[in-house]
């Protein structure tokens, strides 16, 4: 068990964490949650020693293995499966031994290491890394490849892999998902739910947090407080007590003020005098109610596109790839206004080389690439990152996009992604890698995009953030095209799925659990699993002889071509109607009037739902007796 007595936590004199008790059982999934800069970093890093507490206690199980992800990744020749497996250190420990003992020719300390070998199933250790660096995308001809010559984002993974091959006790996680393509996001979920360790874990991903924990710290107001269930269970109760938090300090205002009017009129007065004295002390002992702080820091919208062609962007049998080298090749795909497209696909399948392509930034090494007159698209990438000017501000580049609008009309607009005051005009070479993407999407939003090409927009993003980037991609007019491995914006954002493998793109018959269904199947099977029969390379079956429908065969399918319609509809509505009941803005007292409203649309619109699938499936079962 984890115990926290009375504990104070400070970092460069500023405290994040005050007189805490709490107490976390062996075997517990933990998520740990707040704002940036709240002291989720600084907890990991008492538990590691880097820190230490200012006053209070600490208890950790004196026997405890502590594991946890390097920071630092220095350019080591050492290779990648043998950087996984220095992460178990008893592993290590009892083969240096067995050389020294080999060496001395000490058979008795030979064959005790070699049963502590055994005990610790160190045989398999050479498996057991290389299932790790599969899981996170390595392949076998990387295993031998040294650790420098991997790039950082690879080198963040090693460090990964590294942290779970340690026999841990204890695994603290800070952002795991960063830098992962969403076949690994899900392996590394599958993972840690069979983790028997403790686990805590700060992550901004909130399906991969329902999917892992069991219980959330949240952090806020240098207190710690336990929540039981998984993100969204958390969400729901924080709500909740935000709602009832507000109340009462709407309440005890209404209080304050006729105490305040009653101490005004009657202070003066002899014969009032007492009873106003004790008003003032009664006011004095009142315990004031914190403010509920339920608004989250951005606020901003997409703006609605300025025309839009028809299509937009058409590619016409075209390969994409690196110089000569074809990646992608028979690439045939046409985006229409409104179109809503997420690609799936492993790691290296070329996901990013196919947004470059429709991005403009590469040109395609056959085929064709044609643009509807009028198309303005927004490309956002982590790569562009780099392109913003460190020694500028964010206003700076506000005015460097857009010379002639206001610096007033810059700072309201900037606020909205919680640039506010001297962060306007601060320099964007310190900033933090959320803080650079979030500009990044200001500016891009600012030019009113038709055509919206997203590959990874989360990372770096926080939870807030990535909350109001998924309502404001929900109400955008224009065509999206996202990669991303948060599967809450893909399912909120996307319509449609495309499958980039195999050196193509082809269209995904499901959504995002058939496709972790999809990457379970056998290697062979996956070619044909979920794509669409027209866009296999196997030969299509010769034509059924043409057969004319009935009278009452061609109403039913109009009925049910009408019913599909309405339960698209219905569906996109639900969907919004989640998103919107997941704003805990809504649990104010003063948005009473719209969470009641919003509640019983709807129930309104699941039960419309559920009878239209009924009467779907009724017209189905009736065309089928027709034929």
């Amino acid at each position: 068990m984890i115990l926290l007595r009375n504990l104070t936590l400070a970092r460069a004199g500023r405290p994040l964490i005050e007189g805490v008790s709490l107490s976390l059982h062996a075997g517990w999934k933990v998520g740990v949650t707040g704002a940036n800069g709240c002291g989720k970093s600084s907890l990991f890093a008492l538990f590691t020693g880097d820190l230490h507490q200012e006053a209070g206690d600490l208890e950790l199980p004196p026997n405890w293995v502590i594991a946890h992800v390097g920071q630092e990744t220095p350019a080591l020749a050492t290779g990648a499966l043998d950087f996984t497996l220095d992460g178990d250190a008893e592993l290590r420990r009892i083969e240096a031994g067995l050389r020294a003992a080999e060496e001395a020719h000490d058979g008795e300390a030979i064959a005790h290491l070699h049963m502590d070998y055994g005990h610790i199933d160190g045989y398999s250790a050479r498996a057991r890394a290389a299932a790790l660096l599969h899981g996170l995308g390595f392949k076998d001809e990387d295993f031998e490849r040294p650790v420098a010559a991997f790039s950082g984002g690879w080198r963040v993974r090693l460090n990964l892999a590294q942290a779970l091959m340690c026999r841990s006790d204890l695994l603290l996680l800070d952002e795991p998902t960063n830098h992962l393509d969403l076949d690994a996001v899900i392996w590394l979920e599958g993972w840690l739910r069979a983790y028997r360790g403790t686990l805590l874990m700060i992550s901004h991903d909130r399906d991969f947090l329902d999917a892992v924990v069991g219980h959330v710290i949240h952090i806020e107001g240098r207190r710690l407080k336990l929540y039981t269930g998984n993100y969204s269970a958390f969400e729901r109760a924080r709500a909740e007590q935000l709602a009832l938090q507000q109340a009462m300090y709407v309440k005890q205002q209404r209080e304050i003020a006729h105490l305040k009017s009653y101490i005004d009129r009657f202070r003066a007065k002899a014969t009032k005098a007492r009873q106003a004295q004790s008003r003032i002390k009664a006011l004095a002992r009142m315990e004031e109610v914190t403010a509920a702080h339920v608004d989250t820091p951005f606020e901003f919208r997409f703006f609605e596109p300025v025309g839009s062609p028809d299509p937009l962007l058409m590619l016409e049998d075209a390969a994409a790839g690196y110089g000569d080298t074809a990646v992608l090749r028979g690439l045939t795909l046409t985006l229409r206004p409104g179109e809503r497209l997420g690609l799936l696909g492993r790691n290296g399948a070329g996901k990013s080389t196919l947004i470059r392509l429709l991005a403009g930034e590469s040109v395609p090494l056959s085929g064709i690439r044609r643009e509807g007159k009028g198309l303005k698209i927004g490309y956002f990438a982590q790569h562009q990152l780099e392109q913003l000017r460190p020694d500028e501000s964010p206003l700076w580049h506000m005015n460097h996009l857009d010379p002639r609008t206001r610096d007033q009309d810059f700072r309201n607009y900037l606020g909205g992604f919680n640039f506010h005051g001297e962060m306007a005009t601060a320099k964007v070479g310190p900033f933090s890698g959320g803080e650079k993407s979030r500009l990044a999407l200001a500016l891009l939003i600012w030019q009113k995009p038709n055509l919206l090409l997203l590959d990874e927009p989360t990372n770096h993003l926080d939870l807030e953030m990535r909350h109001a980037l998924t309502l404001a991609l929900s109400e955008y007019e224009g065509a999206v095209v996202l990669v991303s491995h948060d599967r809450h914006l893909l399912r909120t954002v996307c319509d449609s799925f495309r499958l980039v493998a195999d050196g193509g793109l082809t269209p995904f018959d499901g959504d995002l659990d058939d496709y972790r269904k999809w990457l379970d199947q056998p290697q062979e099977a996956k070619a044909a699993a979920k794509v669409s029969p027209q866009d296999t390379a196997k030969p299509a079956p010769p034509p059924a002889p043409e057969r004319k429908p009935s009278g009452k065969a061609r109403a039913l399918e109009k009925e049910i071509g009408q019913l599909e319609k309405r339960m698209a509809q219905l569906a996109a509505e639900k969907q919004k109607l989640d998103v919107r009941l997941a704003d805990p803005a809504l649990y104010q007292p003063a948005a009473k009037t719209d969470l009641q409203a919003c509640q019983q649309r709807q129930i309104e619109v699941a039960g419309e739902l559920a009878e239209t699938e009924a009467a779907w499936l009724a017209a189905q079962e009736k065309l089928e007796k027709s034929e």
